[in-house]
């Protein structure tokens, strides 16, 4: 007895040590999943975080210019670390910014006896500018940069072009001064228009031809009059392309032009910038050129831009304001060069960055006491040159790196350019220099929602039907095979069933619509119909077949529908829709049809997500005491009675968390929307047309985005959604299934 109670010890010694060493490992497994989850929680929000950020600014240097009274304009290269003044002397100075020193300075050929009456440059993406004279002649100049290393070290070597020719010319053979002007350049082709001191409005066209044996480049000069407007013009305005006009008062009255056929000018509307006794101070184009910023004396900037009116007619419209920011008249525009973004000054010395799209007002700050007279944005939007009045310069590293993320351009509508309304639109990328980033999460999360709909809307009621047959009423022996014949259908990897979704079910779909809604209404009337005829057969018939086997009888009812239904698709489609259905659904109902759509989808993950709702549903139908059923049974209760009223009630918390995890899937399914959507972000909700889910978003765009750029954190903000959707689903679902668990434990 001595040495059995010491074997028991033993055993129970080692047995403990067992539970321990047990408890603690899965206590240290089941803390390091929550530790990796909250990890990926915080690296979410880590890469996240920045893009709301506002921007910031760093005063570098501070110092007098020169030139300050007869500055026009100046700009900075690329780097920043030079810039360029030109002046009503005809000067064109370069210094750094650094310091103020000058690095060069250069003068342009003036003719004798005049002054410089007015002056214009090119858009943001080119440096040119022109000068025009009090004897009705212009010249061109252009700013250059050569970059060389000597020693390892940057040097910036600054020079000045004639694009137009190293002389001016006329431009007024009348000799009037030119008063106001606007000049675009490209390779091919010039155009200048300027207004003369007698209020004439001229336009010379210039067109350029490159010699094929030489580099000469020829160039054929032909003038133009036009139109003048009826109200007095101090800005005008030219795109890029040299096809439109703006001629602007400071009263806020504005006349479009369509210049395109330089012979036969048009003018396409006439409106009003700003309201009655509200002068305009600055007008500058966007970047890209398809709008229009005007400062006001109020403070107030808007953005007017082209849009198609419902006759399909451009028009200028205004979009959108910027107002209760700035503290006094505008006095400077400065635009960035590759995005939708500005910085604009007022007569109280304050400067404000701004992003359009977003509708984003990044930061306003005091920086003089006297107005701002001159304002630049460095190309790459990384600093800005501020002068005042008293010629006193500032120069400011700017830290704005996600100007484009508001909570309004990724959840709200936006008008973008050139589109007729406020939309909805996800659109990251684009061949043009001046894209307009679009980054609304809408469509692709509505897409989401919209693709788990169409799956589970297929999956849910398959699966818990048959879970519900098969632990109730199924012989034991074909449950077993089953069973495991559905489950193992988890096992398929997702992208076959997206291979096949796309390459395979899309295009048959699309060639049989009239079979497969012919399928989805009369296979269920079949099997209703087989079910009835079979209960009022003779008992010595039903008796023959075992009970739990009935439901192969089906198996041939079905296969026969299926071939009839798609053998019958070719003649009900040449009977009710001309031989094409899908022209039909687009023609008579109005319907788009896109080939890889929401029926594919909800197939396809249908497909994919019945197994997880089958086998934990089929499991709790099973898991239900015996007693509970026979006791129902054992009262008079039917089969039906004793499902309804006992079996779903105690195994509804398993059947509800099986459903919840196959959401969870559906939601998070990447491969299967991938290949068999289309992946079109669109906000509808037709199960003809295609979408675009998060994942699959994340999936196709994140390996081309620039590490840390705005495209790049916005995916990381739609796997946050994503993460963060889940989270609250699974939390609501534990909390529902423990209430469905206390309340049905008494049974």
């Amino acid at each position: 007895m001595t040495k059995l109670s010491s074997q028991n010890k033993q055993l129970h010694r080692k047995r403990m040590i067992k539970d321990h060493l047990a408890r603690y490992l899965v206590g240290f497994g089941g803390v390091s999943v929550i530790f990796a989850i909250a990890l990926i929680f915080f690296y979410f929000v880590y890469v996240v975080v920045p893009m709301f950020e506002s921007a910031g600014q760093e005063k570098v240097a501070e110092y007098s210019h020169v030139d300050q009274h007869s500055l026009l304009t100046m700009s900075m290269e690329e780097q920043a670390e030079v810039a360029v003044g030109f002046s009503r002397e005809g000067v064109i100075r370069f210094w750094s910014t650094e310091n103020g020193k000058d690095v060069n300075r250069f003068s342009i050929p003036m003719p004798e006896k005049t002054s410089v009456s007015s002056f214009a440059n090119t858009n943001a993406n080119q440096s040119s500018v022109l000068f025009g004279f009090s004897n009705g002649q212009v010249y061109a100049a252009k700013d250059v940069y050569k970059i060389s290393y000597p020693d390892n070290k940057r040097l910036i070597t600054p020079g000045v072009e004639a694009p137009l020719g190293d002389k001016p010319f006329i431009l007024d053979e009348m000799g009037f001064a030119l008063t106001q002007l606007a000049y675009q350049s490209s390779e091919e082709e010039a155009t200048i228009v300027a207004q003369t001191a007698d209020k004439r409005l001229l336009m010379m066209h210039i067109a350029k031809e490159s010699s094929f044996l030489d580099d000469s480049i020829t160039q054929t000069k032909v003038i133009h009059t036009l139109p003048i407007p009826g109200h007095k013009v101090d800005f005008i305005l030219m795109d890029n392309n040299q096809r439109n006009l703006y001629l602007i008062s400071r009263q806020g009255e504005l006349s479009f032009y369509d210049i395109t056929d330089k012979s036969a000018v048009h003018k396409v509307q006439e409106t009003r910038l700003v309201p009655n006794g509200v002068k305009v101070t600055v007008s500058r184009f966007l970047t890209g050129d398809l709008s229009i910023l005007i400062g006001d004396s109020t403070g107030n900037i808007s953005q007017w831009t082209m849009t198609p009116d419902k006759h399909h007619q451009i028009r200028l419209r205004k979009i959108r304001e910027f107002n209760d920011y700035m503290h006094g008249p505008i006095t400077a525009i400065s635009i960035e060069r590759a995005r939708k973004g500005f910085v604009a000054s007022d007569d109280q010395g304050y400067v404000g960055i701004f992003h359009t799209t977003a509708h984003r007002n990044l930061l306003v700050e005091k920086l003089s006491d006297k107005p701002i007279s001159h304002l630049s944005m460095a190309p790459r939007a990384n600093a800005i040159l501020v002068t005042d009045q008293d010629g006193r310069m500032q120069f400011l590293k700017i830290d704005n790196e996600h100007p484009e993320v508001s909570w309004q351009a990724l959840w709200g509508k936006v008008w973008y350019e050139s589109y007729e309304k406020p939309e909805y639109i996800w659109q990251s990328s684009s061949a043009s220099d001046d894209f307009e980033p679009k980054f609304s999460l809408t469509p692709i999360a509505f897409g989401t929602m919209k693709a788990a709909f169409y799956a589970m809307l297929i999956a849910i009621p398959l699966a818990i039907f048959g879970a519900l047959y098969t632990a109730q009423f199924m012989r034991p022996n074909m449950r077993k095979v089953v069973k495991p014949s559905i489950e193992i259908m988890e096992a398929l990897p997702t992208v076959i069933l997206g291979f096949l979704a796309g390459l395979w079910l899309a295009p048959f779909i699309e060639t049989n619509l009239p079979g497969i809604f012919s399928m989805l209404i009369v296979l269920p009337l079949s099997i209703l119909t087989t079910s009835f005829a079979w209960q009022r057969l003779p008992a010595s018939i039903r008796h023959q077949v075992p009970e739990g086997l009935e439901a192969a009888l089906l198996l041939p009812v079905v296969a026969f529908v299926l071939w009839a239904s798609f053998a019958m698709s070719p003649v009900m489609e040449g009977w009710w829709f001309n031989n094409d259905m899908r022209a039909w659904l687009t023609n008579e109902m109005g319907v788009g049809f896109d080939q890889r759509n929401a029926i594919v989808v909800g197939l396809a993950m249908g497909f994919a997500v019945i197994p997880t709702i089958y086998s934990i549903a089929e499991d709790a139908i099973f898991g239900v005491p015996k007693h509970l059923t026979n006791g129902s049974l054992a009262m008079g209760a039917t089969n039906w009675q004793t499902l309804i009223r006992i079996v779903l009630p105690s195994a509804s918390p398993g059947i509800f968390s099986g459903v919840m995890i196959g959401l969870g899937r559906a939601v998070g399914e990447t491969m299967i929307v991938l290949m068999a959507t289309g992946n079109t972000p669109v906000m509808d909700f037709s199960m003809f047309e295609g979408l675009r889910t998060m994942s699959a978003n994340i999936a196709v765009e994140l390996p081309e985005s620039e590490v840390d750029g705005t495209h790049y954190r916005v995916l990381f903000l739609a796997g946050l959604v994503l993460f963060m959707f889940t989270f609250f689903v699974n939390t609501i679902a534990e909390l529902i299934r423990q209430r469905l668990r206390q309340k049905y434990s008494n049974l």
